[in-house]
């Protein structure tokens, strides 16, 4: 498999979850690390390890992170005082994934989606780059979702999933007799789950100024010209907007993380 470039879309304020937590939304933790962290371990698990993350709100909390990724993830010995020519930091055993090129662009605090990507389209080398969203988890195959990307042949894949109803159904006759009761249904309807697939001219699409909106224009517009495809996955996936949504991925990883392909 190629080595996909996976912008990683992080730069929103994170409006449901602020009030909550000082803490960018990406950056919130699940099993002792960021959300975000969990999002590129899944690429990385198919061969994706060149990452762009779009910056915004926030965006020092994030460099701030990677920054310090090594040290705050590995043992280490520091020579303190001095010293020769050993080095001054030195890490013990490995981060446990290969090695991943991170680029960090800070592409506004109010920018849109679609312009953000715009704005990294001279980082993103080949024909095509996955987006995705820096708080959605999944077991998605990316390996299918890029073999039906190419099959098909059009500008862009998106993942879609069915989410469940939050509240029980309560299901009864004309007469009002209750029949039963139906805990969370799945819900018919397919949204988009993130991780996207695009070819490179849809940037065509993204790059009129600060303000392009990937959900209400790029998209429907894709749709519009026959260029857009949904690739159907039916296992896991859960965002997460809320605290609530947070402590369910917490719960989740103590079971044994049904996102974790790695």
């Amino acid at each position: 498999m190629e080595d996909i470039p996976v912008v990683i879309l992080c730069g929103g304020q994170g409006t449901r979850m602020r009030g909550e937590t000082l803490t960018k939304k990406e950056l919130v933790r699940v099993g002792g690390r960021p959300i975000i962290w969990h999002v590129m371990r899944i690429f990385s698990a198919y061969g994706h390890n060149r990452f762009i993350l779009t910056l915004g709100y926030q965006a020092e909390q994030l460099k701030r992170y990677f920054l310090e990724y090594e040290a705050m993830s590995r043992d280490l010995t520091l020579q303190l005082g001095e010293h020769d020519s050993q080095p001054q930091v030195q890490f013990h055993h490995d981060a446990g994934h290969p090695a991943w090129e991170v680029l960090l662009v800070d592409t506004g605090l109010h920018t849109e989606k679609a312009s953000r990507i715009a704005q990294v389209a001279g980082h993103l080398n080949g024909d095509r780059f996955f987006v995705a969203y820096g708080d959605d988890v999944s077991d998605v195959d990316l390996n299918a979702l890029v073999a039906f990307h190419c099959g098909h042949g059009r500008l862009a894949t998106i993942t879609a999933v069915q989410i469940a109803l939050p509240y029980g159904v309560v299901e009864a006759d004309e007469a009002g007799l209750v029949t039963g009761f139906v805990e969370r249904p799945r819900l018919p309807y397919w949204i988009n789950g993130g991780f996207m697939l695009f070819e490179r001219p849809a940037l065509a699409l993204m790059a009129e100024g600060d303000d392009v909106n990937l959900e209400t224009e790029v998209l429907p517009e894709l749709a519009r010209q026959g260029q857009l495809m949904i690739y159907r996955h039916t296992g896991f996936w859960q965002s997460m907007n809320t605290m609530k949504d947070n402590l369910l991925l917490e719960e989740l990883w103590q079971q044994g993380a049904p996102w974790k392909v790695w």
